[in-house]
């Protein structure tokens, strides 16, 4: 039977297709199954149990977004900015206790992640970020989108390599998540160049950093315990202060228990609040520049000062030469860095904070300092936080917070909002407080909730944001809208930028230099009086939230508060943004003028 041309044709094309088929299964076979640097990418990811990758394609990684395709192992996450990408992925890592993992393009793409890594890796945050690279042979030439990201992040990362050979892939990505997840979390960052992503090379992928390399066991020295259970036994005046080291270790309840066995008062950092509950007995409240007068005054009067898991930042310490001036102080922390950095400690002792407390707890016994806790008492009495007047308050706001959302995971932008939120929320151990402590980076808090939503789906969360920055990352609330995260959204409008209007209202002699966010080129330049004439404010938040398609509700009267909030926490598909106006001028009190000792505080 005669073929015509046409099944000649798809005959030949059938034949070369089976050669070139059995050809490549003889090539794999005979290479030991070698892959694309960007298969064996996707292939890490799945080793190192990523179940979400918050993701931006560009040209220099589109091999790896290409090795992604229709993967149904990951949920992969498309944000709208690389810098909301980066704190979502650190607000995911936060509230779940994994790795974040993030992968974003060359150039622009993986500049833009500086603020991120930054803020993730100040306070402890295990991240690993990938990002896109020309080939190796361009690096260095300053081809088009080429940055050397890596030696940009080295001094805020914990780990940052650009892959340089295809043999040397799977050894860097499996080092960057070690290092992320051991000792004190970090940041590293994996640069990979495009080439590297086509070569083919060993699809193997290493179960341990190095033969025989694991994560090192934790232990206490037992003579250090001994040491420092003397110390608390002998004091009269004794304070434990507990920093975000305690909540990173998962050791919430660890803490309660030694609390509540030698009944010493207990005061946190605003990255530490949440450590013991904040309606606790033995709970004084945050030490700091806006700490409470009692924690401050406690620090300042007593004679042994527990620390376990903070760095001592100047936040926390105001005058140095005047902190605990009279106190022996053991400082706890797993970075030996950190141990007299700033504070000398006279005992000092690098563990793990649950693992040192879980120690202390069963070698301490209680202890005859009832006399001190009525001294603090008496003063968180005397001079408590609170903040008079009628009207819509921050604290009626975070009281009512309090009251809508028993369980909950709370994003802090940075400002004047998430010194209230520290200062009036009722944290516990089902509800947490994530905020930007060591950088203060403004446009966090929003996309850090989705990131928390993404990783907690069932779990109400709540972003405490100033009008401000909200603005610093507004577009997220399209992530929010298409992968429809019902997100409560608190915006405190003032129409300043209000922390920094306070200090130049305090110590500048009101002179508001751009911190006015209703100003107009007509304004006055030197105006310092907000009026009821000013002009409105720009934008207005319920009509952009409308236009994302999210809920958008103002509040103007303090009888609204908890409506709008439960509104808020009914809606179960897109986010709900409440815009509360609060007064211009309201100030966060008390503070510690900059220089000053902890106890010299303004009212």
């Amino acid at each position: 039977m005669a073929l015509d041309e046409s099944a000649i044709l798809y005959l030949t094309y059938a034949c070369k297709y089976l050669r070139a088929k059995k050809s490549y299964k003889k090539f794999r076979e005979g290479n030991s199954m070698k892959i694309t640097g960007a298969e064996l990418f996707v292939k890490a990811l799945k080793e190192e149990k990523v179940d979400t990758l918050f993701a931006y394609p560009g040209g220099q990684a589109i091999d790896l977004f290409d090795a992604l395709y229709g993967e149904k192992e990951m949920n992969i996450i498309l944000p709208r900015h690389e810098q909301g990408l980066v704190h979502a992925a650190d607000g995911y890592a936060r509230s779940t206790g994994k790795v974040g993992v993030c992968l974003v393009t060359s150039g622009p793409g993986a500049a833009n992640l500086v603020t991120g890594i930054a803020t993730a890796n100040y306070d402890s945050v295990p991240l690993v970020c990938f990002t896109g690279q020309v080939p190796t042979k361009l690096i260095g030439k300053d081809a088009f989108q080429e940055v050397n990201i890596a030696d940009i992040t080295k001094s805020i990362s914990k780990y940052a390599v650009t892959v340089q050979k295809r043999e040397d892939l799977a050894g860097a990505i499996k080092k960057a998540f070690f290092m992320a997840k051991t000792g004190k979390p970090g940041v590293a960052v994996v640069d990979l160049p495009k080439d590297i992503q086509q070569e083919y090379g060993s699809d193997a992928y290493p179960s341990d950093m190095e033969s025989g390399r694991r994560e090192p066991e934790i232990f206490v020295d037992s003579r250090q315990v001994e040491q420092a259970v003397n110390l608390l036994c002998k004091a009269k005046r004794p304070v434990f202060l507990v920093g975000g080291g305690v909540l990173i270790s998962h050791a919430e309840r660890e803490m309660q228990m030694l609390a509540e066995k030698t009944g010493v008062p207990v005061i946190t950092t605003i990255m530490g609040k949440g450590a013991i509950p904040a309606v606790h007995d033995l709970y004084v409240g945050n030490i700091g520049i806006h700490g409470s007068y009692a924690a401050n005054m406690a620090v300042s009067r007593c004679d042994v000062l527990f620390a376990i898991g903070t760095r001592f930042n100047d936040r926390i310490t105001g005058k140095t030469e005047q902190f605990a001036p009279d106190a022996a102080i053991v400082h706890v922390d797993i970075e030996p860095a950190s141990i007299s950095k700033t504070v000398a400690a006279d005992l000092a002792i690098v563990a793990d904070a649950k693992a040192a407390i879980r120690t202390f707890t069963e070698a301490v016994q209680p202890l005859a300092v009832a006399a001190w806790v009525r001294q603090i008492k008496e003063w968180q009495r005397r001079y408590p936080i609170t903040m008079k007047g009628d009207g819509i308050t921050p604290e009626k706001i975070m009281r009512g917070i309090n009251q809508v959302f028993d369980e909950a995971i709370i994003a802090t932008d940075v400002g004047q909002n998430q010194l209230w939120a520290t200062q009036f929320l009722d944290l516990h151990e089902r509800k947490k407080l994530m905020t930007s402590g060591g950088l203060g980076t403004m446009g966090y808090g929003f996309p850090a909730a989705i990131g928390a939503k993404i990783g907690n789906p069932e779990t109400d969360v709540v972003v405490i944001s100033g009008d401000g920055g909200m603005q610093m990352n507004i577009q997220e609330m399209a992530t929010a809208i298409v992968y429809e995260l019902p997100i409560t959204i608190c915006i405190l409008n003032n129409g300043y930028l209000g922390n920094v209007r306070q200090w130049q209202e305090l110590f500048f002699d009101r002179r508001y230099a751009c911190t006015c966010m209703r100003y107009r080129k007509s304004c006055a330049a030197d105006c310092n009086t907000p009026t009821k004439s000013c002009p409105p404010y720009t934008p207005d938040f319920v009509k952009l939230a409308q236009s994302y398609g999210a809920k958008g509700i103002r509040v103007t009267d303090e009888n609204e508060i908890l409506t709008a909030l439960e509104t808020a926490k009914r809606t179960k598909t897109v986010p709900t943004v409440i815009e509360f106006l609060i007064d211009r001028e309201v100030n966060v009190m008390p503070i510690v003028p900059a220089g000053n000792a902890l106890c010299d505080m303004l009212f």
